[in-house]
C-alpha cells in the first residue's frame, strides 16, 4: 500500500473516530435530557434543574475537547496539509483514551507516521542555510590578525 493510501485511510480514520464519539455524546445529551424533564419532582431534597443543565454543558465541553483534534487531523490529512503530521499525533494521543475505537486509531496513527512511509511523506528537509562566511583559519592559527579595511586612495583636487 501506497503511504498517500495510508494518509487516506487514515484521515477517514480519525473523522469516523470523531464521527462516533460525536453520535455518543449526543446520545448522552438526549438522555441527560429526558432525565431533566422527565423526573417529577417530589420534594426540596430533589436536585434543581440547572445542576442537570451544567453537567450536560460540562460533558459536551469535555468530550469536544477530545474529538475536535480529530476533526482537525482528518481535514489536515485528508488535504495533505503540511501541518497534517502535528495535528494528527496530537489527535492520536487524545483518541488514545476511549478504548476500543479510539485506541485503535491512535495505534495506527502512531505505526504509519513514525515509520519509513510516513517520514516519507511527511518529513521533508528544511530548506539549506546559506554558506557561513570565510574563517581566517589560519590567521588565528598563526596569530596574524584579520585584515583591517583600508579606504581606498581619494585622487587630488584639481580645481
Amino acid at each position: 500500500m501506497t503511504p498517500q493510501q495510508h494518509n487516506k485511510y487514515l484521515g477517514i480514520a480519525h473523522l469516523a473516530y470523531a464521527a462516533i464519539y460525536c453520535l455518543f455524546v449526543v446520545l448522552i445529551m438526549v438522555f441527560m435530557g429526558t432525565l431533566l424533564f422527565t423526573i417529577p419532582s417530589q420534594g426540596p431534597n430533589e436536585p434543581p434543574a440547572g445542576v442537570f443543565l451544567v453537567m450536560i454543558g460540562f460533558m459536551t465541553v469535555f468530550y469536544s475537547m477530545f474529538i475536535i483534534p480529530s476533526f482537525v487531523a482528518s481535514y489536515a490529512l485528508l488535504k495533505r496539509k503540511r501541518w497534517a503530521k502535528t495535528a494528527s499525533i496530537v489527535a492520536g494521543v487524545m483518541a488514545a483514551m476511549f478504548f476500543p475505537i479510539g485506541t485503535a486509531v491512535c495505534v495506527y496513527t502512531f505505526c504509519f507516521l513514525f515509520s519509513e512511509p510516513g517520514k516519507l511523506l511527511y518529513d521533508k528537509p528544511a530548506m539549506a542555510l546559506p554558506p557561513q562566511p570565510p574563517v581566517f583559519a589560519e590567521a588565528i592559527e598563526t596569530g596574524q590578525r584579520e585584515p583591517q579595511y583600508r579606504a581606498p586612495f581619494n585622487p587630488p583636487d584639481w580645481r
